[in-house]
């Protein structure tokens, strides 16, 4: 860090609630009420259905667990950046950073505002996805056309994400207000969801074609497994950024204390939500209606069959309010990284500094917004989540890794929570996501995207070094 660089301070404004609603905020958003109908259409079973969930919230909770220790040892803003940099190494955290800004952080953010439209549309049908102004660009199977440019449900994401950024250059104060009101409300909407579909929601038709003899449609689970780590992708997604709250870490009133527990409570509220609204879906629904989805909108699919035309347009409020508050919290977090890399002479100087009113990194949110916007007009919902969870995969098993190398490195340090069943359980993790993200590599559905995802990972090493040479070669600022 450069001697002339402004020391600035974050308000420390979120408290041990504010910070478990920003991690269920930040992962309930669109998934759960969208993915869904890929996976069935994946594991052709709705019995495979629940286990794709159930295994996707067993291991984001086991990452929840293992990160609990760096999070209370590294309470500041950047994260899973700090924790990689000083973990493994400054590359791998640099890493980390870049495939975070050009993927993994903007990319949902781009899929979640492009979802909050979809949803907008039921409500005005003028939102039409189809690209009146662009081009459409040709690539081989799986990943085929792209439709880039304009179109109404893509200017409506990127004028949400304009807001929402708007919002957070305000303050985090503000921001967190918002946060924890639209958790709030969303998860008492997805909780009724839930409550419906297992009482008066209850369909004879769904249950006889759900739960009796097609419930491991496939011929079970030993002929499914090897399906089970693509089909992943989707509620993976779903359950991803349970970690940006560490990006904050700087803003916590009592960080070493509240960040582990909001990440583990925050991960376990969201798990059980999300099996219990799929025992819904399956409730309600027979598992070809769930496949079949009207733009795969499962949530409003399913409310409609229980009350009707206004189901519809109540679960499309409630979803809008989730992906609306889904992005506020990515939004938040994802710019606390760029500071912190900025702090480190590895992004554009000026994104870290803060707002010398705000207090907070305006720059770096800006220039979030700016690529968020450019992958908003690039790109599907589908395409989009198919590139980041298997970048987002490798880094969750490297930073564990990194807590290892920690324990060895610096055994005296001081840890204010200690990961559990140290070492089985973030060895087990580190197995899972391995596991899993060989398989997205192995898999024909997911390899061209992994593939690419792994490239992107790979191509930050040049951009590491070279960025490092410019600075020395730039010398400290005047």
């Amino acid at each position: 860090m450069t001697a002339t660089k402004p020391q600035t301070e974050f308000v420390k404004a979120i408290s041990r609630l504010d910070a478990t609603a920003l991690v269920v905020g930040s992962m309930i958003g669109s998934g759960i009420f969208i993915v869904s109908a890929e996976i069935l259409r994946e594991v052709r079973s709705p019995g495979l259905l629940l286990v794709v969930w159930g295994v996707s919230g067993i291991v984001t909770l086991m990452g929840a667990l293992t990160y609990g220790e760096l999070a209370a040892m590294f309470p500041r803003a950047g994260g899973q950046y700090v924790y990689l940099r000083e973990g493994i190494s400054p590359l791998f955290g640099y890493l980390y950073g870049w495939t975070l800004f050009v993927v993994i952080q903007t990319g949902t953010i781009a899929a979640v505002a492009v979802a909050f439209a979809r949803f907008t549309a039921v409500f005005w049908p003028a939102l039409s996805p189809d690209v009146f102004f662009g081009t459409t660009l040709h690539f081989p199977n799986p990943i085929g056309d792209i439709a880039v440019g304009l179109s109404p449900q893509r200017i409506l994401a990127v004028l949400s994400v304009a807001l929402l950024t708007w919002i957070n250059v305000r303050g985090v104060r503000t921001a967190a207000i918002i946060q924890t009101t639209l958790t709030a409300v969303k998860t008492g909407a997805l909780a009724l969801l839930i409550l419906l579909g297992l009482t008066i929601g209850r369909h004879p038709e769904a249950l006889a074609a759900n739960f009796g003899a097609n419930f491991w449609a496939t011929g079970g689970v030993a002929v499914g497994i090897g399906m089970i780590g693509g089909a992943m992708v989707g509620s993976l997604f779903s359950m991803d950024a349970w970690n940006n709250v560490g990006f904050a870490g700087s803003e916590l009133k009592n960080a070493e204390r509240d960040l582990p527990v909001a990440m583990g409570a925050g991960v376990l509220i969201v798990t059980v939500l999300y099996v219990l609204a799929n025992v819904a879906y399956l409730n309600v629904l027979p598992a070809s209606a769930i496949a079949s989805a009207p733009q795969d909108r499962v949530g409003t699919a399913a409310l409609q069959a229980i009350l009707g035309e206004p189901g519809l347009k109540l679960m499309a409020g409630a979803i809008m309010i989730s992906t609306f508050g889904c992005n506020n919290g990515l939004i938040l977090s994802g710019a606390r990284v760029y500071y912190a890399m900025a702090r480190d002479d590895l992004f554009f100087e000026s994104a870290g500094a803060l707002h010398p009113r705000y207090k907070t990194p305006t720059v770096a949110l800006v220039v979030q917004a700016v690529w968020t916007s450019v992958l908003c007009l690039s790109g599907t919902y589908t395409q989009l989540l198919n590139f980041v969870i298997f970048a987002a995969l490798v880094f969750y098993g490297l930073t564990a890794v990194g807590l290892f190398a920690l324990r060895v490195k610096r055994p005296s340090a001081l840890r204010p929570v200690r990961a559990p069943g140290y070492p089985w359980l973030p060895a087990l993790y580190v197995v899972a996501t391995a596991a899993i993200a060989v398989d997205l590599l192995t898999q024909d559905a997911t390899r061209t995207y992994s593939f690419l995802g792994l490239g992107l990972v790979v191509l930050g090493v040049p951009v590491y070094f070279g960025w490092r040479a410019l600075v020395r070669r730039a010398g400290p600022a005047a």
